[in-house]
């Protein structure tokens, strides 16, 4: 959890004190643990979460959702409350058993009174989406448009996000349910403990084990403003999942993995730097393919790997070249995935020469421009087929849907 984050929910407990609700440190502790375990950008679980541990009386349920409701759009004035929100100092927490009960059953009983001014004007709420938390508006930002604070901000929500790739089939069996193919051998050798009847039949079904994930971005001139924002994803990346296989390509190709294996971002990123000498450059995808696709081919694109090259199409090289390498790459994996950023600009269309080129062999084209991007890439990586599909041809290409900013 970011410390600016920390700092507003410590304002925010103080902020519920000088209203009247009794709050103890380690209910605000309790509050931090519990952050671990939702979305930060899902403002209902956000609301429930603090409302679960930092409210101990139902009489202050009322104040808490005043306080919480105008806190968060102004958390900047935290401690500062207006004449409708003041209360009187939290008093010690009494015990349930101490509570008065209801005469009733279904009774609900009054809150206590407060010192509130009844003259005040009540509250109006209003904008309750967009001025809740930056961080929402933060996920469909721009990256190029990201200042320093919000990239620190950015690396933790990628290093949440889970890359869960469908599992692929080996011809390898193991013992298991009801599956393919019955185990006669198994099947039999318990029948002897029944006098050679089968009474049980066994059967095994094909052993899953992950797919490789083989990365290859993009660092040409046309990709400065997106390469410092997807070398922080490739770090994350890297981290997440293993059997990852990084390279970078402008005019050459170079492999990256080992630099990315740092625990540290920043030394990661200084033995970028040192290892890759065309940054900014020219781009010539079509040579950089081929030079993959006939020596590290062999190497990384076994057992089904998934290949994503991220990449804004924009090529000085041989254009027939980048067809044949692409139809190459496509028939060498198992997946093919193009990521482009400018995918994410309404109204964009793939015009340019290499991205003509490629288009026949992509088997999914998708925008990698904002965190909602991410989050929409590792979803559609979940849901991946467990045989190939029909597209194999090249005869179709899905653009994804873009969401407005």
């Amino acid at each position: 959890m970011s410390g600016h984050l920390m700092h507003h929910i410590v304002r925010f407990g103080r902020t519920l004190r000088a209203a009247g609700v009794p709050i103890t440190p380690s209910q605000i502790v309790a509050f931090v643990r519990a952050l671990e375990w939702i979305p930060l950008e899902n403002r209902e679980l956000f609301y429930h979460t603090a409302r679960c541990t930092l409210v101990c009386r139902r009489e202050d349920l009322e104040t808490f959702d005043r306080v919480f409701e105008w806190f968060w759009r102004n958390p900047l004035m935290g401690g500062q409350l207006p004449p409708g929100l003041l209360g009187t100092a939290p008093g010690p927490i009494r015990r349930r058993e101490n509570r008065p009960r209801p005469a009733e059953a279904g009774h609900r009983p009054a809150p206590e009174p407060r010192s509130e001014n009844p003259e005040a004007p009540p509250m109006i709420l209003t904008d309750r989406a967009m001025t809740y938390s930056p961080l929402e508006i933060l996920r469909r930002k721009q990256f190029e448009r990201f200042s320093e604070e919000e990239i620190q901000l950015a690396r933790q929500l990628m290093a949440r996000l889970r890359w869960q790739i469908h599992e692929r089939e080996t011809r390898r069996l193991r013992p298991g349910p009801k599956g393919e193919q019955m185990d006669l051998r198994r099947t039999a050798q318990r029948g002897l403990r029944h006098y050679g009847e089968w009474v049980r039949l066994l059967w095994r079904t094909r052993k899953r084990k992950p797919r490789p994930l083989v990365v290859l971005c993009d660092i040409s001139g046309s990709m400065e403003r997106y390469a410092r924002m997807l070398l922080h994803f490739l770090h994350a990346l890297s981290h997440t999942r293993r059997h990852v296989e990084t390279f970078v390509f402008g005019t050459r190709l170079t492999r990256i993995t080992r630099c990315l294996h740092h625990r540290d971002l920043d030394e990661a990123l200084r033995e970028v730097s040192r290892t890759v000498m065309d940054w900014s450059g020219g781009t010539r995808i079509g040579e950089c393919l081929h030079v993959f696709n006939r020596d590290w081919g062999r190497r990384v694109l076994g057992r089904g790997a998934v290949v994503m090259i991220i990449s804004d199409g924009w090529d000085r090289g041989d254009v027939k070249l980048l067809g044949q390498e692409m139809e190459r790459l496509q028939k060498s994996c198992y997946r093919l995935i193009w990521l482009n950023p400018l995918l994410g600009i309404p109204g964009y269309q793939p015009l340019t020469r290499g991205m003509q080129a490629a288009l026949p062999y992509i088997d999914d084209f998708l925008p990698v421009h904002n965190l909602v991007s991410l989050e929409q890439l590792a979803a559609h990586l979940e849901r991946l087929p467990s045989r190939r599909s029909a597209r194999r041809s090249g005869l179709a290409r899905p653009v994804s849907s873009v969401e407005p900013e």
